[in-house]
């Protein structure tokens, strides 16, 4: 009973006016990231994070998060119109729904699509809410050295998951952890990696970090393209209603796809694409016709549709109950956390009730009003896919500029944006993931404090981490997941994973 006294107290906090207006202009924009191909929830939530500061707490979380769930719905419209898939995680849904869309069948597909993104969602959130306080009670036992423990695992797997080179990846968590203890130590009160400028004392925020790495960088990866207008399927929009056939076909793709999604996603790393591509392998198996995937089948479409939209809810699960980020977004949302002085953890729930289960109830709202939108909007999504990106674009780095001085009004923070935005645009040019750099520059304060604490713990010995069962096993599971590589299978699957994350 104490579980649905909980939800209850969420729903008062979620239906609030102000609540229910920031989710609906973040599922909104969301869902606008998602159509629009080559900008992503990352750099959206980048773009609106200096503009949440001056709003109440949770309504910017909750906002924040529409844009993260409201992005997935998003991916699938040009994945079946264009071919080209919104965001990385609807790679798969261009082979089953373009060719549905080239059968005349593109209102079933986006039809399947936005109410299995539903069901899926719905289902998350309650996997969400049933989870996540038990979770977090357990964390409660952890001490320093399990937390350090921890984070070393999450940026292990997260560079494990981040598909290519897995050494480029490492490289990029080692960067991230030297940005994030830029500035003055909080012990000692000694300046570090500052090289004698007195800008770099207060450390390199957050915001332009991540605006810089995937908004300007975007920009200007797609100068330098030969920009030319996306050709839409033609195609009258009737149908969008799933038949009966349509139910039969896509409802256990759906819930297996919802199942899958949602413990993938919890996983660091991109627990959205990889989950989408497990789907689909799984609906091709099972099925009784696999020589129609790839031709039109409607479980190609439902499976991985689901499976994406279930796995935002799961990685909101070690966000809220362990502090730990699971992708980029989660790294993002971490960082505001702590700057509206909210720090996610197991005391979250007990700490911040009402953005706890503010949080996760607006999620179930935030899926009826994309429900609502989706269907009746594809009409305006269509045109919007029509807006030259020689104009888009230029409008994205105006934001960036904006955004980065309004922050601090400080000058500096634009130029470390733009120096950030030349670095993330060579790491996209060389293969080198975002990432990894972003949650280690999130989590690396947080390690070097844990580490230096569990030394003060064991006098000065680094033995704690190796006689504390919880450690013991956690950095046994880094050490197997460092060596997995090796394997001649998992490398493939890696390569695969990491080229899907790569199509924009």
């Amino acid at each position: 009973m104490d579980i649905l006294n909980h939800i209850l107290f969420g729903f008062g906090v979620a239906l609030q006016p102000v609540n229910l207006l920031f989710c609906f202009i973040g599922v909104l924009i969301g869902t606008l990231v998602g159509v629009l191909p080559g900008l992503g929830p990352v750099a959206a939530i980048s773009l609106l994070l200096p503009a949440t500061f001056h709003a109440p707490p949770v309504a910017s979380i909750i906002m924040l998060s529409g844009i993260y769930y409201g992005a997935m719905y998003g991916g699938s419209t040009t994945s079946i119109l264009v071919n080209i898939p919104g965001e990385a995680a609807s790679v798969v849904t261009c082979l089953d729904g373009y060719q549905m869309a080239r059968r005349g069948r593109a209102g079933a597909a986006l039809g399947i699509s936005a109410f299995g993104s539903f069901i899926a969602g719905t289902l998350g959130v309650i996997g969400l809410a049933f989870m996540a306080p038990p979770l977090a009670a357990m964390a409660l036992k952890f001490g320093p050295p399990e937390y350090f423990s921890l984070m070393v695992l999450g940026l292990t797997v997260l560079t494990f998951l981040a598909g290519g080179s897995m050494l480029k990846s490492l490289m990029m968590a080692c960067f991230g952890v030297v940005v994030g203890n830029v500035g003055l130590d909080l012990i000692t009160a000694q300046p570090r990696f500052t090289f004698g400028l007195d800008v770099l004392l207060d450390g390199v925020g957050l915001v332009p970090v991540v605006m810089g790495l995937f908004g300007i960088s975007e920009v200007l990866l797609n100068v330098e393209e030969k920009l030319s207008e996306r050709e839409i399927f033609k195609t009258e929009f009737k149908g969008l209603l799933p038949t009966l056939q349509d139910w039969k076909d896509s409802i256990w793709p759906i819930l297996r796809g919802s199942g899958l999604g949602f413990f993938l996603g919890i996983l660091p790393g991109g627990g959205a694409v990889i989950s989408s591509f497990v789907s689909y392998g799984v609906e091709k198996k099972v099925s009784k016709h696999p020589e129609e995937f790839g031709k039109g089948a409607i479980a190609g479409v439902a499976g991985p549709e689901s499976a994406n939209n279930s796995a935002t809810a799961g990685a909101f699960i070690p966000l809220l109950t362990l502090g730990l980020p699971s992708n980029a977004v989660m790294a993002i949302l971490l960082g505001a956390l702590m700057i509206y002085n909210m720090p996610p953890g197991p005391r979250l729930i007990t700490a911040h009730p009402n953005l706890f289960w503010g949080v996760i109830t607006s999620m179930y709202i935030g899926n009826v009003m994309l429900l609502i939108l989706n269907l009746p909007l594809i009409g305006l999504w269509v045109k919007i896919l029509k807006i030259p990106y020689p104009i888009l674009f230029p409008l994205i780095l105006l934001f960036c500029l904006i955004g980065a001085y309004s922050l601090n009004t400080n000058p500096v923070e634009i130029g470390l944006m733009l120096i950030f935005g030349v670095l993330g645009y060579l790491m996209k040019k060389f293969k080198y993931d975002g990432a990894p750099l972003v949650l280690a520059m999130v989590l690396g304060p947080l390690m070097d404090n844990s580490l230096r604490q569990s030394l003060l713990m064991s006098g000065g010995g680094g033995m704690i981490f190796f006689t504390r069962p919880i450690c013991l096993v956690i950095f046994g599971t880094v050490a197997i997941i460092l060596l997995l590589p090796l394997l001649p299978h998992i490398s493939r699957i890696r390569k695969t994973v990491g080229e899907a994350e790569n199509i924009k």
